[in-house]
Order: C-alpha cells, then structure tokens, then sequence
C-alpha cells in the first residue's frame, strides 16, 4: 500500500460506516478466504525461544494446509509444508487434543511407506527408488518451502513465495514497537480452545475499548478508560486518553483514577490480579498495595504514578528483571495494543504482554481456534515452563474477566444471522481497527469492503 492509498483510507475510516454480515457467517466466504486470504499473509506461529536447539520443531495448521517450523542450525529456522512427498501424508501428526505437533529430531519419517527428510527439506531415502527408473529428482520430492522470518520474538510464516518481505509487511509496527524490546519476554501461561464464533468476531471482541465501561464495569471504580483506535496501514493500534496532567499515563500500566490515587492503583492492580492475571505483574501489585504506606495522604496522582512505576522497576532490576525504556512519546505513539493484520494482536507494556490470535476452525464459518497468551520479563534463567493448554470456555481458569468477553463473542456471533441486523456500524473513532480489518480484509477478498452508514441503513 502506498503513503498515499494508506493516507486516503485513514481518513475513509474516520466516517461513519457499516460492515456486510458474509464475512461472518458465509462458509463460501470461509472457504474464499483459503487462497485469497491465508494463502497471501504473514502468520505468527509461534516464538523463536520454542525451538532452542538444531531439530526442535513444531507445526502450525492453517484450513488444510500444515507447515512443519523446524530449527536447522543455531541461527537459521525454515518452514517445510507438513506432507510426504509420495502419497501426501502428514509427516508430523497433531496428538488428540493438542494444540500442534512438536518434538526433537534430525529426521522426518513418513510413518506409510518410510520416506524420510532431512532438516533442510531434502527426501535422503526412497524405499526401492530403483522402481522409478531415475523418475523422481531429487528436486521433486524436496519438501515444499514455507517462507519464514522473524520479529519481536515471534516466529511468522507466509505460503506466498513471492510474498514481500516480513518487516515491510509489518510496519509501521516495528518500528514504533522496536524500543519496548518485545523479544526479551517470556510466556506466563497460554491457554486456547475451539470457540463458536468467527475468527474477525473473537479478535474484534479485544481490538477496541468501546465496551470496556458496559462489558466490564468492574474497572469503572478505578478510573475512565476512553479510548482511541488509530489506522496504522494494513494494521491498527489502539489506547487509552490520559487524564489532562497525566499525559504520560497512556500506556499499560495505568494508576487508578479514583480520588484517592493510591487506593485506587491498588484496588486496580489486585482486581486485575485476581480476576484476569492479564496486563500486570506481581511486582505492580505489591508495589501498589503499599502506596498507601509509602505515600502521604493527598500525593498527586502524577506523583503517584512516578512513584509507583519507579519502585516497580528499580525492585524488578534488583532482581535481574530489567525493563527496557520508553520515551513517554513513544508510549502515547504505540498505545496499549496492535492489531496485526489480519489475525493476531499485541497488547504490549514495559514489563508485560496480552496477545491474542484466532484462526478459522476448518471451513465453519460459526468456529475458530482462539488463542490467548500472556507474556512477563523474567530474570535469565527464571522464566516458567509452560505450553498451550486447551481450556474449553466454561473453565475456572479463565477468571472472570475473560469470560465476560466470550459471552459477547458467542452472542455476537449468533446476532450476526438474525433477519433485524443490518450490519455492523462501528464507532468512527473508537472503533477503527474493525473497520480498518475489513477494508484490508477486502483487498484481499476482492468484495465486502466497508461501505458509507446512510440513514437507510438504521431503519
């Protein structure tokens, strides 16, 4: 997209608009987004840190075709498609339940008739070759290539071999992201589950902070959360307006806006703690919790904030954490969370990460595999073990934050195919980044771009 193009679309999306209902609930929209869609984006698939030694590997499915993700040397990763080049066998099978393949190894075996692959993709024995009669190259049963590369710590792939180059596809975001160092962090937990939505309805539940006061009321006690949605190209990001005299308050990790800002940081901080374990750190918690000892009655709430974040860092570096700095300019520019087009957001901080991706579940246009991770700086050597954990809807894990999002998610999707709804009609300025998803989206599908919200379409 030239500056130009992207420049004219920003202002396109600050209008009033509305959204058609196909890309929700069409399974012939589904299945068109097989190769006009998935067949042409960047995908993160994972984090370079998985795959730490030569032969570690692991896979990503995506509609019917799966990629095997492999480490082939201390510095180098590469991406074969997961399929014996013989009859069409998936090399790396996906254990029942589990969220991908993975393991260690110099080799893939086909496990039919015992082909096998090196690292690099190169088939190193044919069983009776010799009954070919010098028909199969060694070219034609080579593994597939995948293009891979990596940013932030991520590891993304595209099935596109003419796809441009990752760091183009991505920015701006590189580069409004590049001093928060988001490579250093290290999974909390991880958890997915198939979800009985679309993909576009699970990421738009989390891409804006229109519902946070009627979604979450709980959060209205410590402050207000108005929020902003910018275009940012083929991506979004959004964040939080910081009171008048707080400027630098516009980032994650947000004091309390009550009167009293240090019960207020402290009754936010264990809220989030307990009912989330989401967007702070045992650190902010028990930092907040002592405010009130710490500070005298009446501090300022920019005094607070200053106090609070300081202590934080200053306790966390005495412990080998060390969090990197950010300029409060480049904190308002970056806000609290990019929507990576077109599946996977970032909700990043100085000390901590929420993201959350979701991909199509086969070609039902009412499921999607949905996937939230939270990510922490750790000390060298101290970071936890963890891995994906399927953890269906219902489950006591969740808390009770998220939970309240889901119920929007499932409602939603439902709403999407009753004969009274006319279409979404988001926000114009705090929800851009759905309408910005669905002008890129359309560029790709060639239909179903965002149209002008006339008065007709109300009645």
């Amino acid at each position: 997209m030239s500056e130009t193009a992207g420049n004219e679309a920003a202002e396109d999306l600050t209008r009033p608009l509305t959204i058609g209902v196909d890309a929700y609930i069409s399974q012939e929209w589904a299945r068109a987004e097989r190769d006009r869609l998935w067949a042409k984006v960047w995908q993160q698939v994972g984090r370079v840190e998985e795959l730490p030694e030569v032969g570690d590997f692991l896979t990503y499915d995506i509609l019917d075709d799966s990629v095997i993700i492999v480490r082939t040397a201390p510095d180098e990763i590469r991406a074969h498609y997961n399929v014996c080049s013989h009859r069409g066998r998936r090399l790396v099978d996906t254990p029942p339940g589990a969220h991908d393949g993975r393991g260690r190894g110099r080799q893939f075996v086909c496990g039919f008739h015992g082909w096998r692959y090196d690292l690099e993709g190169t088939c190193t024995r044919v069983p009776e070759r010799e009954d070919w009669q010098g028909a199969l190259t060694d070219s034609s049963i080579k593994l597939g290539a995948v293009k891979v590369d990596t940013w932030g710590g991520w590891i993304w792939i595209n099935l596109d071999p003419d796809a441009e180059p990752l760091l183009q596809y991505l920015e701006p975001a590189p580069a409004l992201l590049k001093s928060f160092e988001l490579e250093r962090f290290r999974y909390r937990w991880r958890r997915w589950l198939v979800f009985d939505c679309n993909w576009k309805v699970a990421l738009e539940a989390f891409n804006e902070t229109y519902h946070v006061p009627y979604t979450h009321p709980e959060f209205i006690p410590s402050g207000s959360f108005l929020g902003w949605s910018r275009v940012q190209g083929r991506h979004s990001n959004i964040g939080f307006e910081a009171p008048k005299g707080l400027e630098e308050n516009q980032g994650k990790l947000r004091i309390g806006g009550g009167v009293d800002a240090r019960v207020s940081t402290a009754e936010m901080q264990n809220f989030i703690w307990e009912n989330a374990n989401t967007n702070t750190t045992e650190t902010l918690v028990e930092v907040a919790n002592r405010l009130s000892a710490e500070l005298p009655e009446g501090t300022p709430p920019d005094q607070v904030a200053k106090y609070w974040l300081e202590t934080a860092r200053r306790e966390d570096a005495e412990r080998g954490v060390v969090w990197p700095t950010v300029d409060p300019e480049a904190v308002a520019a970056s806000g609290t969370a990019w929507q990576i087009f077109p599946n996977f957001q970032i909700g990043h901080g100085q000390n901590n990460m929420l993201c959350y991706s979701a991909r199509p579940y086969g070609y039902d246009p009412d499921k999607c595999i949905f996937e939230v991770a939270v990510y922490q700086l750790y000390a060298p050597g101290e970071e936890p073990q963890t891995e994906w954990v399927y953890t269906p809807q219902d489950h006591p894990d969740w808390r009770t934050v998220l939970p309240q999002d889901f119920s929007n998610m499932a409602a939603v999707q439902r709403g999407m195919k009753a004969r009274g709804f006319t279409g979404p009609k988001p926000n114009p300025y705090r929800e851009r980044a759905v309408a910005n998803l669905h002008h890129n989206l359309a560029r790709y599908m060639g239909e179903g771009a965002p149209r002008p919200l006339r008065p007709r379409d109300l009645d």
